[in-house]
């Protein structure tokens, strides 16, 4: 064979073997396309699938595999909800494992709601989220700004999510039976508790000792007894709870 058709062989065989490498890199895409026809996402309780899918841009998208597994994992990764996530393929799915924040508590300004996450950061009500049980946070001062994204600075609104870590610590029922901290834009605290007859006017200052002294009124069942009848406790008083006001007049309990 002479020079010239050995050289021509050789190219052949070099854009022949260029061809093949092409096709052996192009062809796993195109037999997912084939085999990938959903997301299904696990994990979610404030938002439904749909709408996590929706509010990152990963709802109504024809061919998935246009997208990679690391696009979808960094997209669900950025909404304010979702804290980490796991993205697999699977049969004829991609599978998407989600741990959503942890919330601790929701804000209420005016007629907007917000979260509160564990970080202390303030986020964004979005659209169609469950209500899930958290204590709200009433009446924040007026003067104050609330801003989705920032984190808690004002001090009733730390005094408040300090309330809500206190009652974790004392006693196992009492974050759960805590549905309202009334902050009345500056003034005494309020708190609300469900199953539970009457207020607590908390007033401000030391709320680690007072929500102790209520835990102690929930134990003693003679002074428990009196709350039946009154329309209010007040615990802004160092080392006594008052009772009252009752038709007899008002009670006192005092906290050895």
């Amino acid at each position: 064979m002479s020079k010239a058709g050995s050289k021509i062989l050789g190219t052949f065989f070099f854009v022949l073997l260029i061809f093949l490498l092409f096709y052996l890199i192009l062809l796993p895409k195109k037999m997912i396309k084939k085999s990938i026809t959903k997301i299904e996402l696990t994990g979610n309780k404030f938002l439904l699938q749909n709408d996590y899918l929706k509010q990152t841009k990963l709802l109504g998208i024809s061919d998935y595999n246009e997208l990679s597994l690391a696009v979808i994992k960094d997209r669900l990764e950025k909404h304010p909800y979702i804290s980490k996530v796991d993205v697999e393929t699977k049969g004829k799915e991609i599978d998407v494992y989600i741990t959503e924040r942890k919330m601790i508590a929701l804000i209420l300004k005016g007629t907007e709601l917000y979260f509160v996450s564990d970080n202390f950061e303030i986020l964004p009500l979005m659209s169609n989220t469950k209500l899930i049980d958290l204590p709200v946070i009433s009446n924040p001062n007026s003067g104050e700004k609330t801003k989705p994204f920032s984190f808690i600075k004002d001090e009733d609104l730390l005094d408040a999510v300090k309330i809500i870590e206190t009652t974790k610590l004392i006693d196992n029922t009492m974050p759960n039976r805590l549905s309202e901290i009334n902050l009345r834009n500056g003034g005494d605290i309020i708190l609300t508790f469900s199953g539970y007859p009457v207020p607590v006017i908390l007033g401000k200052g030391e709320e680690a000792r007072k929500m102790v002294y209520l835990e102690s009124l929930w134990k003693n069942q003679n002074l428990n007894d009196m709350v039946k009848n009154t329309s209010y406790i007040d615990l802004r008083f160092a080392g006594n709870i008052y009772i009252g006001p009752t038709s007899a007049g008002q009670n006192t309990g005092t906290i050895e």
